[in-house]
């Protein structure tokens, strides 16, 4: 009888231990495939930001020459239509010049009369 506890604690043992044996390694594999995951994202998260970050810095050199141009042409525009306005001033003023020398000369005239 004290045989058979015996092989029985002794197969209990035996088999607990290769459990264990079995759990330690599990872990072993999943740590080594969350390291591995980690590993991939990080180098994934790397690479995203990188590739945003060369995205961006192409977007804001576009923006700077698209704003550099508009500013440009908006100059261009704003002085040609200064021009024109200055133009349109000055001809409506000799006009209106013009009309209020020959309004004074006929006054000047009836008043002499």
């Amino acid at each position: 009888m004290k045989k058979r506890i015996l092989s029985f604690v002794a197969l209990v043992t035996l088999t607990t231990a290769m459990n264990a044996q079995t759990a330690k390694q599990q872990v072993k594999k999943d740590t080594k495939a969350v390291g591995t995951a980690v590993d991939k994202g990080a180098k994934a998260t790397g690479e995203g930001v990188k590739n945003g970050t060369e995205w961006v810095g192409d977007k804001t050199k576009k923006g700077a020459k698209a704003t550099k141009k508009g500013v440009q042409d908006g100059a261009k525009w704003t002085g040609k239509t200064a021009k024109k306005g200055a133009k349109a001033v000055e001809k409506t003023a000799v006009k209106g010049s013009d009309a209020v020398s020959d309004e004074y000369k006929e006054v000047k005239s009836d008043v002499k009369k």
